[in-house]
């Protein structure tokens, strides 16, 4: 039998699947955020519930986690799951204030990315194209991929073979909340596409055969050995301390600002909601544009 707040919880979670179409990992997140706070409420206000917790109580929760170490960003991140489940308690009409209507978030210092510079992507593709058996074609495309369309690794790992269309050179990938968008492939991915899908064909036994991306075991290829391919086959050309597919998707993004693109057209490109969530990837465009134009303006000191 659930009891009142699990039921309220399930409730919770079952609006963020099946109503906003969040992923089973994000949904898993935010109820692990509720679970820290539950306990936190029990343990030191002796309450089953977080229905009718104050602001005091949850500011006494944050204290809590600053003092345990937690970084600000994660714990913005633990407030802001509470405060979308009060916005869901409200909604149903379960409560009639949410505590956290006049909380403000912990300041973040901003995070930097660094992308991988032209060189280094172009070294790290000319090592993979002398790879021409099934693990290096797959992980050249991989590696093609990200950085020729910017998709996230979550993505990469559910493109279905349904999803790819060679013929004409477009992708779709589903984003956050299953939200579709299609994005064009230029000639070499799909020229490596078509090499790794002969390689691929020719596995023994392919068991998830729907998706695109699998081990020598024909099984749907993971995250984690996503990030292992990328961060192996870069520490070979880049000193960077981070080499992670988001840096790929950042690299793709940087350059192609570089390049002259509009930030319009990124937006759609990386499948973001706002503008300001692509304007992070012109930090580094903008130092581009600095440099030349200190390197080609006639009054610059050279």
């Amino acid at each position: 039998m659930y009891t009142s707040t699990q039921m309220t919880f399930k409730q919770f979670t079952d609006y963020l699947l099946h109503e906003k179409n969040y992923s089973v990992l994000t949904v898993k997140a935010y109820q692990t955020d509720l679970e820290g706070f539950s306990e936190f409420i029990l343990k030191q206000y002796d309450s089953n519930t977080i229905n009718d917790v104050n602001y005091s109580q949850i500011r006494s929760w944050v204290v809590n986690l600053v003092e345990a170490g937690i970084t600000n960003r994660t714990i913005n991140r633990k407030v802001s799951s509470l405060n979308s489940y009060y916005k869901f308690l409200l909604k149903t009409e379960t409560i009639s204030v949410n505590p956290l209507a006049k909380h403000k978030a912990l300041k973040t210092s901003k995070k930097v990315q660094i992308p991988f510079s032209e060189d280094e992507l172009k070294t790290v593709i000319s090592d993979l194209s002398t790879e021409t058996d099934f693990k290096g074609l797959r992980n050249r495309l991989i590696v093609e991929l990200f950085y020729a369309t910017g998709i996230r690794r979550i993505e990469l790992v559910q493109i279905k073979l349904s999803h790819l269309d060679l013929a004409n050179k477009t992708l779709k990938v589903l984003g956050k909340r299953n939200k579709e968008r299609f994005i064009p492939l230029i000639d070499s991915v799909v020229i490596t596409a078509n090499e790794y899908l002969k390689a691929r064909n020719q596995l023994e036994d392919i068991i998830d055969y729907q998706y695109l991306f699998l081990t020598k075991k024909g099984l749907k290829i993971y995250e984690t050995l996503v990030y292992r391919i990328i961060n192996d086959y870069f520490s070979k050309a880049s000193s960077k301390v981070k080499r992670s597919p988001h840096i790929l998707r950042h690299s793709f993004a940087t350059h192609l600002l570089n390049q002259g693109a509009n930030l319009n057209a990124v937006k759609e490109l990386l499948g973001h909601s706002s503008l300001a969530a692509t304007q992070v990837y012109t930090h580094n465009s903008i130092a581009e544009l600095k440099k030349v134009y200190s390197n080609a303006h006639p009054r610059s000191k050279k």
